[in-house]
């Protein structure tokens, strides 16, 4: 419950509304407050005209259009972040998803904000495609007048590092706008160097207004997530998040494949209790993982290090061993790091591969290569620890999609883990995340984590909504935790599951709770692709040709189509089927199938989460 506020003293509001308002908040629970914050921002966001992101407000200057597009929810974060910022400093701004944003009002924006991971091999998140289509096309209006900056999030270990950032940026600058400041690139260890960009370019629209008067700020972002901008209430529940994760302990890790399969895939569960830590089906957590012992002592010996050497960690001073094992990514290879280890090691090699003009080759030499390898090919001597934590990046958590639903499992988190392990360049090599779970956190030992939002990724708010799943491998998980919160809600709509993986006899991932399902009448159907039972390999893909009549009639009939798995060979694959099947049963032209798709995904009818 919360504690009473004095609202008559400190609010716009009449006596009356406040007393109503004061009494309602002693009854609340802490989510309970934030989950309101979030509905009465929307509620105001919902009752604005539908061109309100163009329309100059009588105060705060021009405004500022900050568009996003995202795909894990890190640019989004940092859209709403930059349009906070901005009302701090007296801006108007507005930020909106690109998936919401109407090509149209791009005409009456003066000051333009896009913040844009890129997906896979330098594609637009889904839902940025069609802002990025339409730019990009003969469609798009001139826009001279219009001030811009771009910020782009990528990975710098994919060739096409922040594509759709450098594209847009591009595009914008060939339509006649004027780039106010320069595009900014950020690797996933972005937190600095996107806050000092965001700290500029509205440094820049601060200069241009003139003195103005800071706003206080009621409510940060929209919907059921948005928290209040000031100070915390002294009783507020703590959040966990990426800085700040929840210590949560391992009740259960099953290895679910059968004797003499190849792989290895887990079943985790974690308890969250007493987290506060909310989620829905679609959502993924974040694990914090640990770096493998082993491989940090290789790396000590390899370069003569003091093991014990304090080095700069985690806001502290900490020996070297903790922090390569908990802090820096020592696995992955990123340019920079081969940029800076190139230099200290007078490696010509390495030098020639980090121009610009080489970046093909020198994805091909990253490609299986890791840390150790390199500093065993290009020994140094006198590196110090310091100098070897400057140039590796931070360890990144790795986001599982959920596997269970809250309705089911209150407190509870199920993971669904394919364990890494492979050969490459004569070395044993294994998933950092993965690894870190299935050999290192054994039961009643606790594994960091935080909830990691997917609003791309949800079940259709109708229950009686049938809805078409198809996952390959883990790529399942989300599906058991779909399936488990329709029945625990009693939805009453169809629900297909179409499952790929290796083998029947050991790789038929959750085969009892699928079998139970169908009992129970909650799954509707179910089609397999099992690749290596046969000599000519069948995958979900195939499937879905297969069955093409019978999945174009459910879309008619307004189901819901998922899609989990691979992003660079299932995800593209299936899609290519399902424009064979629009054209074959729907009598459309390729082009026309391809629309037909799109209109799908921007009515949320068509949802991937892929990776």
């Amino acid at each position: 419950m919360l504690a009473k506020l004095d609202l008559a003293h400190t609010s716009p509001l009449t006596s009356e509304h406040a007393r109503q308002l004061d009494g309602l908040l002693e009854t609340l629970s802490p989510e309970e407050a934030i989950w309101i914050s979030g509905y009465l921002a929307g509620f105001v966001r919902r009752a604005q005209p539908a061109n309100a992101a163009s329309a100059a407000p009588a105060t705060g200057g021009t405004p500022i259009t900050i568009v996003y597009g995202s795909e894990t929810g890190h640019a989004a974060a940092l859209a709403e972040r930059a349009g906070e910022l901005a009302r701090q400093k007296g801006l108007t701004a507005t930020v909106v998803d690109t998936a919401d944003f109407r090509p149209q009002d791009l005409k009456g924006v003066k000051r333009l904000v896009v913040v844009t991971s890129t997906h896979g091999e330098g594609s637009p998140p889904d839902t940025a495609a069609d802002f990025y289509e339409f730019l990009h096309s003969r469609k798009a209006p001139r826009l001279e007048g219009v001030k811009f900056a771009v910020l782009g999030l990528g990975d710098s270990t994919y060739e096409h590092f922040c594509q759709t950032g450098k594209d847009i940026d591009k595009r914008l600058q060939e339509l006649g706008a004027e780039r106010i400041h320069a595009r900014a690139d950020c690797d996933v260890d972005y937190e600095d160097q996107a806050n000092e960009w965001i700290e500029a370019v509205l440094g820049f629209f601060s200069k241009e207004d003139g003195p103005s008067t800071p706003k206080l700020s009621v409510v940060q972002g929209t919907g059921a997530g948005a928290v209040p901008s000031a100070s915390p209430h002294p009783h507020a529940a703590v959040v966990h998040d990426a800085k700040n994760p929840f210590p949560a302990t391992v009740l259960e890790s099953i290895v679910l494949n059968g004797r003499g399969s190849d792989k290895e895939t887990r079943h985790i569960e974690l308890s969250l209790e007493g987290a506060g830590l909310t989620y829905e089906p679609g959502d993924s957590l974040g694990v914090i993982p640990q770096n493998d012992p082993d491989m940090v002592e290789a790396l000590i010996e390899a370069l003569k290090l003091d093991g014990e050497e304090p080095v700069p960690a985690g806001g502290a001073e900490i020996p070297l061993r903790e922090a390569l094992t908990r802090h820096y990514e020592i696995t992955a290879l990123t340019p920079r790091f081969l940029e800076l280890y190139g230099n200290a090691a007078q490696a010509g090699k390495l030098r020639a591969l980090t121009a610009a003009e080489n970046r093909s080759e020198l994805m091909a030499y990253m490609a299986g290569r890791q840390v150790i390898d390199v500093v065993t090919e290009f020994p140094v001597e006198g590196l110090g620890g310091k100098a070897l934590t400057e140039m590796l990046r931070r360890l990144q958590p790795r986001l599982y999609s959920l596997a269970s639903s809250p309705a089911a499992y209150p407190d509870e988190a199920h993971l669904t883990v394919s364990v890494v392990r492979y050969d490459s360049h004569g070395r044993h090599r294994k998933g950092v995340a993965s690894t870190y779970l299935a050999e290192r956190c054994d039961l009643d030992e606790t594994v960091p984590v935080y909830v990691e939002r997917n609003k791309n990724f949800r079940l259709p708010a109708d229950g009686s909504t049938p809805i078409i799943m198809v996952g390959a491998g883990t790529g399942v998980a989300p599906f058991r935790a779909f399936l488990q919160h329709r029945q625990e809600t009693g939805a009453a709509g169809r629900n297909w599951l179409i499952f790929g993986e290796r083998r029947f006899r050991t790789d038929f991932l959750y085969q009892l709770e699928w079998q139970r399902f169908l009992k129970d009448g909650v799954l509707s159907r179910m089609d397999v692709a099992f690749s290596r039972d046969q000599e000519k390999k069948v995958y979900v893909q195939h499937r879905v040709l297969e069955k093409g009549r019978d999945i174009y009639a459910w879309l008619e009939e307004g189901a819901h189509l998922y899609v989990c798995g691979d992003a660079n060979g299932m995800a593209p694959d299936l899609h290519a089927a399902l424009v064979d099947v629009f054209q074959r049963e729907g009598g459309m032209s390729r082009e026309q199938a391809e629309d037909h798709l799109k209109t799908l995904q921007r009515e949320k009818r068509y949802q991937r989460d892929v990776y």
